[in-house]
């Protein structure tokens, strides 16, 4: 008998039913929970995860009813069947109508509880394919080559590279600078791999604390630290069967390296505050656009993680290093922000496009795809023209005239705040540096928002 992959947690003031329920489904092969009473089950819910209750209606304090409405609200997820010894079409149709699954009438044959517990089981199977199915054909909608635009002999590398690599388990690291497409990358690759159908899961280590992304990974129990009032599934978890995607992995630090050294080395973890170990099947694909064997030369980076997750590098070239693509980009933005604003907008002019492919593009990709989205904004015909892209125009004539390093710094940090609207956060995001330093670079050069 095929051990079935469904937890269940009995709700029941009578002790006597709880035991006899729970030894039934033991014998089953289920793995059991039991509750004394509505209260108890919430509390168990809050730090720890089942996937199916089986409650009596008529209980004391909170009863069966009651308690549906909480696990329909808190749990939605879960499924619920109702037993009671005072049956009645009324009992029936109300929990049906309050979210319950299905109900029992006591005293039932142990046989037809199971036959009823496979079938939820079977639900609970089709439900969750049924969403990988809805969330990979999403993916499959934009997770392509037709994202990684270009021609250039540079990116045509990077497609052959995720061919070869696509097909395998082992860790990736992609390196670029900001703003390059290294998230379309990993994407592209998940989408060719053997876990295509399982979920793409993205966390950005370089945007949280240390504590922060150690509860987004690990997830954690209820009452593991101040806040915590619920369990909650981590990054490890959800990406099982599919692929975890850590951008910015040169910013953790030297501890959570060597958790997740463990993880990847075990398979295996706890949540925080638990003593369940969990296994997670997850194929790891890394990002960063810093030189992690300078950190390593430093100290500032674990040389033995840095060999499990380096196994293959995929490097994503600057766009200043594929100019020939730059018009492709734009099209395509262009075509794709004119779409999203009901615009008429078919393309760009070749004057607009020569005008963009002679821009040095410091923050890549990104960049480009901001200036073309303002552009679209402001353009009233249906193609792009130079008239459009008059603050760039202006920018690289300012350029070709000598400069020192402070005078293209600032420049260049103007020119990522207008792109970002003046959104501070954004902008160090686009530099590859952090709030604080950005702050610190433009008090220094007197950089300030205008008006």
């Amino acid at each position: 008998m095929m051990k079935p992959s469904i937890r269940i947690l009995i709700v029941d003031d009578e002790e006597a039913m709880r035991e006899s329920l729970a030894a039934w489904l033991n014998k089953a092969g289920y793995e059991v929970g039991v509750a004394a009473g509505g209260q108890e089950a919430l509390d168990i819910l809050g730090r720890d995860a089942y996937d199916l209750l089986l409650v009596d209606i008529k209980m004391p304090g909170m009863d069966g009813l009651e308690l549906l409405e909480h696990i329909k609200t808190d749990h939605p997820d879960i499924l619920v069947v109702m037993i009671t010894a005072y049956g009645s079409i009324e009992s029936a149709v109300t929990s049906m109508k309050k979210g319950a699954s299905d109900y029992l009438l006591k005293p039932f044959d142990p046989e037809q509880l199971i036959i009823l517990i496979e079938k939820m089981a079977q639900h609970k199977a089709l439900r969750e394919e049924n969403e990988r199915l809805r969330t990979r054909l999403a993916e499959w909608e934009h997770a392509g080559f037709e994202d990684l635009i270009g021609q250039s002999e540079a990116i045509r590398q990077v497609f052959e590279t995720i061919e070869d690599v696509a097909q395998t388990d082992t860790p990736i690291l992609i390196a670029g600078e900001t703003g390059t497409g290294k998230e379309l990358v990993a994407r592209a690759i998940h989408a060719r791999s053997r876990k295509a159908f399982g979920p793409f899961v993205a966390v950005n280590c370089g945007a949280m604390s240390e504590s922060l992304l150690e509860s987004e990974l690990f997830g954690h129990e209820r009452g593991a630290f101040t806040g915590a009032v619920k369990a909650r599934r981590g990054r490890l978890e959800m990406a099982d069967q599919g692929t975890l995607f850590m951008d910015e992995i040169g910013e953790i630090s030297s501890k959570m390296q060597v958790s997740l050294l463990r993880v990847l080395e075990e398979r295996c973890f706890l949540r925080l505050g638990g003593s369940r170990p969990l296994e997670s099947d997850f194929r790891l694909i890394s990002a960063t656009h810093r030189d992690l064997q300078a950190l390593i030369d430093e100290n500032q980076f674990r040389q033995d993680f840095y060999y499990r997750i380096n196994v293959i590098t995929v490097a994503v070239p600057p766009l200043r290093e594929r100019t020939d693509d730059v018009p492709l980009l734009a099209q395509h933005f262009a075509r794709q922000f004119a779409r999203e604003m009901g615009k008429p907008i078919q393309g760009l002019t070749d004057t607009a496009c020569r005008l963009l492919a002679s821009h040095d593009w410091p923050g890549n990709v990104r960049e480009l795809r901001n200036v073309i989205e303002r552009a679209v904004v402001v353009t009233r015909a249906g193609l792009i023209d130079e008239n459009a892209l008059t603050f760039l125009r202006a920018e690289n004539q300012t350029d070709s005239g000598p400069s020192t390093l402070e005078e293209m710094e600032k420049r260049h940090i103007r020119k990522t705040l207008d792109i970002t609207q003046w959104n501070i956060s954004r902008a160090a995001q686009n530099l590859g540096i952090d709030r604080s330093t950005l702050a610190r670079r433009m008090k220094k050069l007197g950089l300030a928002k205008p008006g």
